[in-house]
């Protein structure tokens, strides 16, 4: 038993909890012994959600879980547990490995490899179409429809005529009442009419209650869109990241280093030892780093240790974003596994949206027009723009409390990017008027 049409897939998908659906159209090559092509990029890792990217310098790999099951149209589910993203950074591709291991319900039978003599289309396309269903739960749903069945000559129908949206390789078909996109400028075009916002934030009980820091551009956007601050990893709505800025700098990521002396000493340490006096009670470690050039505030070079600029690949994974001191040591050090994945889970769809602030007694915020909207993405991107100087290491560690002999550390790591650099960063950027 198959599903009659897209309508009934989209259904189940939903009742199973999944809001985000995706497309991927198969080729001969795509099976269960050559893996199934993703991506020639790492965009497939903002879209289908994965665990901790680890590196595997045998094989030259970057590998991620994915917590994937099949579905069948009586509503079964059923995990395939050996399922992994791998990611080939030489070519660079991801690829979808062992995702019919261990699941009784998994199409085994239309997922085997096909022999060279009995292949009729060249390696090209050959009518078979996987779904996947992206829950909130960071778990995917999967399922495969035939080549004649009802259902993909209605996906090929609509792919003619082109009414999905793509991110690489995939279809993004819309699972309720609209598309993620058009909901996401819906609710920021009415945030903009709306004029003035009184600064706050949402506290953990989801309740609004006011923000009287500096930096609350970012929290009352968030709180507008029901938005719990919370440090989560993923998008913030419907796939979309959402970024207020409120100068021409925009914090693009936040990582901690996880290797050099600052992840083995930890940042007061670091700081002690690299970072400049501004009283007889504080240090900090501060000054704008970009690739190559040593930072007169630091005296610190900022190495992109493992990428080829030239080709845009990475060639070592075991390789990283590193800081050397004036002696060469590495002072601080971002590993590409670490990177990737706070790269991948959050930017494969990200809306820039700048705001205005006003201070009579409270803070205010208004939210502007246009906003910037970047699609598609890849870590090579990021990389390539750091390599050119467009992306910078622009640190605020600092160390309090030195006079009285009781610290206070303040970690502050941040990559930043000016507003009309991020063409470089997104296959497509757009301005869009609210």
């Amino acid at each position: 038993m198959a599903f009659n049409n897209l309508d009934d897939l989209l259904n189940q998908f939903a009742t199973l909890g999944a809001t985000q659906v995706l497309c991927k159209p198969l080729a001969e090559n795509d099976n269960s012994k050559q893996q199934v092509y993703l991506g020639g990029g790492f965009e497939a890792l903002q879209l289908l959600p994965h665990s901790e990217v680890t590196a595997d310098p045998d094989s030259t790999t970057f590998k991620a879980n994915i917590n994937l099951s099949w579905i069948d149209s009586n509503g079964q589910v059923a995990p395939a547990p050996g399922s992994k993203l791998i990611l080939y950074p030489r070519y660079p591709e991801v690829r979808l490995s062992g995702f019919l291991r261990g699941c009784p319900i998994a199409p085994s039978e239309s997922m085997r490899q096909i022999p060279a003599g009995q292949r009729l289309y060249n390696n090209g396309p050959d009518g078979r179409l996987l779904f996947f269903g992206v829950r909130p739960d960071n778990t995917v749903l999967s399922y495969l429809a035939l080549p004649t069945s009802a259902l993909a000559a209605e996906v090929r129908t609509h792919l003619a005529a082109g009414t999905f949206a793509k991110a690489g390789v995939f279809l993004l078909i819309p699972i309720g009442a609209s598309d993620a996109k058009t909901d996401l400028l819906d609710h920021l075009g009415r945030f903009h009419r709306a004029g003035w916002h009184q600064s706050m934030r949402l506290n953990n009980a989801g309740l609004r209650i006011p923000y009287k820091a500096q930096n609350g551009g970012g929290y009352t956007l968030e709180a507008l869109f029901g938005i719990i601050p919370n440090g989560r990893s993923m998008p913030d709505f419907r796939g979309w990241e959402i970024k207020a800025y409120g100068s021409s700098r925009i914090t693009l990521m936040t990582p901690e280093p996880d290797g050099g002396y600052y992840a083995a000493e930890g940042v007061e340490s670091f700081v002690r030892r690299y970072g400049h006096v501004v009283s007889d009670d504080s240090m900090y470690f501060t000054g704008a780093h970009r690739a190559n050039v040593v930072c007169d505030a630091t005296e610190q070079r900022l190495i992109l240790n493992g990428f080829d600029p030239a080709n845009g690949k990475i060639i070592n994974v075991s390789g990283g974003i590193e800081l050397h001191d004036p002696d060469g040591s590495v002072s601080a050090r971002w590993s590409f596994q670490q990177l990737i994945e706070h790269w991948s889970r959050k930017h494969a769809f990200a809306a820039y949206v700048p705001y205005s602030v006003k201070k009579n007694g409270e803070i205010s915020y208004r939210y502007d027009s246009p906003v910037i909207l970047g699609e598609g993405t890849d870590f090579s991107m990021y990389l390539s723009a750091m390599h050119q100087g467009l992306i910078v290491f622009d640190p605020g560690s600092k160390l309090t409390g030195l006079r009285g002999g009781r610290t206070h550390v303040k970690a502050r790591s941040q990559f930043r990017v000016n507003v009309g650099a991020l063409d470089s960063l997104y296959r497509t950027v757009s301005r869009v008027d609210l």
